[in-house]
């Protein structure tokens, strides 16, 4: 009877045991599979939100029929939540521009096909469909996006929303009336309705636009691509600046950074960054400065050629201003409108305000600040320019290349579109 009692004592002992185990181990599994659905839920949750700057102005901008929140869609995607605008769909963008057609492109440039569009609620558009043959990839269109999505300025144009979707990129801005500046300053109708003060003021703005990128927005940005085609202008005339695919932040300590990929157009890129790769916001005023020459002489910087010494707009119009000849290289057209006799003075300080700009020695360039200044008051003291970037007479090019059969036209280098990458 005892042998039989300790068995039952033994075994139930061993059952008791057992059943704790596998009470814990039940036990412990659930607090696993708990703790792993809140896990996925709270991922889930933060892959369906896409953060955006300004959520009420892009909203009011951008119908819901359009913009895009699938989580499926943005998981796909290479993880565009973090673009900070509204996604929109490749076929609602079809739609607003007529499948892309032709009728509605509105100008065509290094990275793609610029078309105007309209949405469900009547709001006009511009989409920049990039090329897939463009250099332009996704870190730089995702580059781009970052940045136009946290400035917020009168001169810079307004992003309004992005598109990855189907293999395609596309960035859809707010749509102006009066397309690029390039379109009026080099069209011989266009132009005749820019007078001086026009110009003035649309110098004034791009010079605004600059140095907000440069010094009052959040970041230290330089565009390294300005010329008169990224400037746009709306309805009033505003200038705009547009075309961030390039621009890099710099940090507050930062002056200047080296790169192995440069991307431009020689005739607006300063010395220093065409030839080794240099940029700081002292290129962005080499541009700057250029642009203001556009719009000074009406002539475009890029392809100019006369039949004297010149072989640059830079060469021709430093060598007018060291012969005193400086009122000569403005554009006819202003020079014969009634009021244009009463601001000679003033066109003269804006050439000697542009031949500092293009300086050959970066650090002789002024600052956009003290651009502004010299633009806003004719009694401010503006010092003596010293030789431009990219000035080279006639006979140091016969001397340099007796023996090549180019023409003398293409020996300028401000008629080259560089577009070099290399390795990194």
């Amino acid at each position: 009877m005892k042998f039989l009692w300790g068995d039952h004592v033994k075994i139930t002992s061993s059952g008791t045991i057992i059943g704790s185990g596998i009470g814990v181990t039940i036990f412990l599994l659930i607090i696993i599979i708990i703790f792993s659905y809140w896990k996925r839920k709270q991922k889930s949750d933060i892959t369906i939100q896409t953060p955006c700057v300004d959520q009420v102005r892009s909203q009011d901008l951008l119908t819901d029929e359009v913009v895009l929140t699938s989580e499926r869609y943005i998981s796909r995607e290479n993880k565009t939540a973090d673009l900070e605008l509204p996604l929109m769909e490749f076929e609602a963008l079809a739609m607003a521009t007529n499948r892309f057609s032709v009728a509605n492109m509105l100008g065509q440039g290094g990275f793609g096909i610029v078309y105007k569009g309209m949405l469900p609620d009547g709001k006009e558009i511009a989409v920049k469909r990039l090329s897939k043959m463009s250099l332009q990839g996704t870190d730089e269109f995702k580059n781009e996006v970052r940045l136009i999505a946290r400035l917020q300025h009168i001169n810079l144009v307004r992003l309004l929303g992005c598109c990855v979707d189907k293999g395609e990129k596309m960035l859809i801005y707010e749509y102006l009336e009066n397309l690029s500046l390039d379109s009026h300053l080099f069209d011989k109708i266009r132009r005749s309705n820019l007078s001086w003060q026009k110009r003035f003021d649309i110098t004034n703005g791009i010079a605004r636009g600059l140095l907000y990128l440069h010094q009052d927005s959040r970041f230290r940005i330089i565009h390294r691509d300005l010329k008169a085609s990224n400037v746009l202008l709306d309805k009033n005339m505003t200038p705009k600046i547009s075309d961030f695919g390039m621009a890099r932040i710099f940090g507050r300590d930062e002056t200047e950074a080296n790169t192995r990929k440069v991307v431009g157009t020689y005739g607006y890129m300063a010395p220093e960054y065409a030839m080794d790769g240099i940029f700081s916001m002292k290129s962005d005023v080499f541009s700057f400065g250029v642009l203001l020459l556009e719009i000074i002489t009406g002539k475009r910087s890029k392809g100019f050629y006369n039949s004297n010494r010149d072989h640059n707009l830079l060469g021709f119009v430093w060598r007018y201003w060291k012969e005193g000849k400086g009122i000569e290289i403005v554009d006819p057209i202003i020079m014969d409108s009634s009021s244009s006799a009463l601001r000679t003075h003033e066109i003269l300080r804006c050439i000697k305000i542009v031949l500092l700009c293009v300086q050959e020695r970066a650090e002789d360039r002024p600052v956009m600040s003290t651009v502004m200044v010299m633009l806003g008051s004719e009694t401010t003291a503006i010092p003596q320019p010293k030789r431009p970037g990219f000035c080279v007479g006639r006979s140091l090019l016969e001397t340099e290349s007796s023996s090549s059969t180019q023409r003398d036209d293409e020996l300028s280098v401000n008629q080259i579109t560089l577009s070099v990458i290399d390795a990194r």
